[in-house]
């Protein structure tokens, strides 16, 4: 990851708004058009015009195009690993289909999650989940996809479930000291890890109490879709699949892995390789038809494992509610949201390269006349980051570098920043379709970012969270009464 920031004290704050203006304009427009159809394709290629737009004003302030190349070049860099574990996501959903993980988790969880339960439960677990994990990604792609395909069984808006899971997965991925966004606030902003995340729980636990008491609500008083014949999916999931509890095996040593710190990229792979070898043991009637055989042999078993890893897979079913539940399309399924996020990396990289976002984050600064105006600029400036850089660590590092002084100046601990910081520009992140979080969480869950955002409780709450607290004056940490102490 590139923490460069680059300034351009030519570059007025009208021209570095005019992309912005520009990109926005267009995606509502193109949204307009084509609807939910919108992220398969057109919106990816409105990114490049924002990035068109943004190269002009920057040919205006005389950089060069080698220099926004290059800028572009180190962006893409720094989502190669997003990328193969977004691929190495498609391929887990395909071999955990096929094996019968998922639909055992299904299976399991149509019998424990009743629908008044099932939506504080889903936060409640993905809480676990990613706080043992430190990654709100890992959380989305291991019991996450479960509790999607829990929730579509049971009738629940398909948005109402991806908000809780996402809304458990970024509690966890703020609070856990193994998150690389936990780690990285705290030293943007110049104070040590620990006194960052027991500061942070003054903004984060009143937030998920709120998220938890709202679930608990919606949970109650939803009307799921339709009468679900509970006995009937579960009938008919056993007559798909060999269901057994040995299947957990699988998740249990993935999240494991990923509690001892092994990269999530390794821990998603052996994660593929043995769920395959549990399709052969446990499910090798599947094996056999997606191969067109009916015998199993050596070349037919490699072909059933390597197409659910690689392309659509869809396990026939004469029940209509399971039928969506039973397909994945493999690392095929990711390549558009691979797509969607390369095309914000080029606008990003352009908008980096040219100064507009130092040069909006120094506007937001200019604007900070008070401890309350500061926290505000620092909030603006995180979402501001994740609409026009596309990335969260974006998000943290240019607001962390451009306020650290201020903070300072009006004598306020660094802790303050750190944790506006994660209450703004790590929880937003997924709320932003074409940002590297949202495209993964849509792309991982099969959820548009639009259809689950108004859910997402906990990450919209966050920001206005730490702007009470700092309106108010509450808990609000001086940095003169803590050289005192």
């Amino acid at each position: 990851m590139n923490t460069e920031i680059n300034r351009n004290k030519q570059l007025s704050i009208v021209e570095a708004l005019i992309p912005v203006a520009a990109l926005i304009t267009m995606l509502g427009f193109n949204v307009y058009v084509y609807g939910d159809a919108a992220l398969s394709g057109s919106n990816q290629f409105v990114l490049l015009l924002g990035a068109a737009v943004a190269a002009i004003v920057g040919f205006f302030n005389k950089v060069s195009f080698q220099k926004m190349m290059d800028e572009v070049a180190e962006n893409i860099k720094s989502t190669v690993g997003a990328i193969l574990i977004l691929l190495m996501v498609g391929a887990l959903a395909g071999t955990w289909l096929v094996s019968g993980i998922i639909p055992s988790m299904i299976y399991y969880g149509l019998q424990i999650l009743s629908p008044a339960i099932f939506l504080p439960a889903t936060l409640i677990i993905c809480s676990i989940i990613s706080i043992a994990t430190g990654s709100s990604w890992t959380t989305s792609a291991t019991v996450g996809i479960a509790l999607i395909g829990v929730g579509g069984a049971l009738g629940f808006d398909l948005g109402m479930v991806a908000g809780a899971v996402i809304s458990g997965a970024y509690f966890g991925d703020k609070l856990s000291p193994m998150s690389d966004t936990t780690n990285l606030a705290p030293a943007m902003a110049g104070t040590d890890l620990f006194t960052h995340i027991r500061y942070m729980t003054l903004t984060t636990i009143p937030t998920y109490i709120i998220t938890l008491l709202l679930f608990i609500i919606l949970g109650l008083s939803v009307d799921v879709k339709g009468d679900v014949n509970i006995a009937t999916l579960l009938t008919d999931i056993e007559a798909s699949f060999t269901i057994s509890p040995w299947l957990f095996a699988v998740p249990v040593i993935v999240i494991g892995l990923i509690i001892k710190k092994t990269e999530p990229l390794i821990a998603l792979l052996i994660g593929t390789l043995l769920a395959g070898v549990f399709a052969l043991i446990f499910q090798p009637h599947i094996i056999n038809q997606i191969a067109g055989v009916d015998h199993m042999t050596i070349q037919s078993a490699y072909k059933g494992i390597m197409d659910a890893i690689t392309i659509d897979v869809i396990i026939p079913t004469e029940n209509k509610t399971l039928e969506s539940l039973f397909t994945s399309g493999g690392m095929q399924k990711m390549l558009g949201t691979i797509w969607l996020i390369l095309c914000a990396m080029v606008f990003g990289g352009i908008m980096d390269a040219i100064g507009a976002l130092a040069r909006i984050s120094q506007a937001l600064l200019k604007l900070a006349h008070t401890t309350f105006g500061l926290f505000a600029a620092t909030v603006g400036s995180c979402l501001a980051l994740n609409i026009t850089a596309s990335d969260q660590y974006l998000a943290i590092v240019v607001p962390g570098k451009m306020f650290a002084q201020a903070y300072k100046d009006k004598g306020l601990a660094p802790e303050n920043l750190s944790r506006t910081l994660e209450d703004a520009g790590t929880v937003s992140s997924v709320l932003i379709p074409w940002n590297t979080c949202g495209a993964y969480h849509a792309g991982t869950l099969g959820v548009s970012t639009f259809d689950y955002l108004p859910y997402a409780f906990f990450n919209i709450i966050s920001p206005f969270m730490t702007l009470i607290f700092a309106a108010f004056n509450i808990k609000i940490r001086q940095l003169v009464a803590e050289v005192k102490s």
